[in-house]
C-alpha cells in the first residue's frame, strides 16, 4: 500500500521565475516528474519547461493545484491568490518557498510570514523549506565537498515535515529540521528590513 500511495503522490511547483526554474530542475535532475503552472496559460512557458527536463510539464493553475504537494514559488504577496484559488486544502502539503523581506512588521500583524502563509492556506500542511538559498544555488547539483547541500525544513505539523524531509533527500540535499514556524523557522525567514540568520547560509552536510 505504501509503495502504491508513493507511486501515485504528485508535485507541482506553482510560480516560474528564477526560484521556480531552479525547483525545476532539483526535479528534473533527479527524473522526478514535477508540473509547473503560473497565472498565465501554460503554453507561455510550455517549451522553457520542457527544456528543463522531459518530466517537467507546465499545466494550468487549477491543474497544479490539484497535485498532493504544493511548492509555493511566488512573491510573498503572491501566496494570498493561490490561497483563494482554492476551496479546500485540506490533504494539501503546501512547501512555502516565499520570503517576506520588504514587507512591513505591520503589515504581517506580529506574526511571522510563515504563520501569514500558513493562515491563508488553512487546512493545509504547511512546511518552509528552499526558502534560504538563491536560485543560482538551488539549480546547482547538490553533492558537493564529500557532502550534500543543507536544506532547512520547519513546520507546526511533524509529520509534514518528516514528508517533506524525505522529498528534499530524494532531491539529492541534506534536510535538517529546525522546529517549528515561530520557533528555529525565524532563522530562515526574512521580514521588514531583516534576514533569519541562516538565509543565505550555503552549508554542506559531510556523508
Amino acid at each position: 500500500m505504501d509503495q502504491h500511495r508513493r507511486h501515485v503522490m504528485s508535485d507541482a511547483i506553482i510560480g516560474f521565475g528564477a526560484i521556480g526554474k531552479a525547483l525545476a530542475a532539483m526535479f528534473a535532475r533527479k527524473g522526478i516528474d514535477v508540473m509547473v503552472a503560473t497565472r498565465r496559460p501554460p503554453e507561455t512557458h510550455a517549451a522553457e519547461a520542457r527544456s528543463i527536463g522531459p518530466g517537467v510539464r507546465a499545466v494550468t493553475l487549477e491543474e497544479a493545484l490539484a497535485a498532493d504537494t504544493i511548492l509555493l514559488a511566488v512573491p510573498f504577496r503572491g501566496h494570498v491568490e493561490v490561497a483563494a484559488a482554492a476551496c479546500d486544502w485540506r490533504g494539501k502539503t503546501v512547501i512555502d518557498v516565499t520570503n517576506g523581506y520588504g514587507v512591513p512588521e505591520e503589515e504581517l500583524g506580529g506574526a511571522s510570514p510563515a504563520s501569514v502563509v500558513a493562515q491563508a492556506f488553512s487546512g493545509a500542511q504547511l512546511v518552509k523549506a528552499f526558502n534560504h538559498l538563491p536560485a543560482r544555488l538551488l539549480a546547482q547539483d547538490p553533492s558537493r565537498d564529500g557532502g550534500r547541500r543543507v536544506i532547512f525544513v520547519t513546520s507546526d505539523d511533524e509529520a509534514a515535515a518528516d514528508t517533506v524531509c524525505a522529498l528534499v533527500e530524494r532531491l539529492g540535499f541534506a534536510a535538517i529540521k529546525l522546529g517549528k514556524l515561530d520557533e528555529g523557522g525565524a532563522l530562515v525567514q526574512g521580514r521588514g528590513n531583516s534576514w533569519g540568520r541562516l538565509i543565505f547560509k550555503d552549508l554542506v552536510k559531510s556523508d
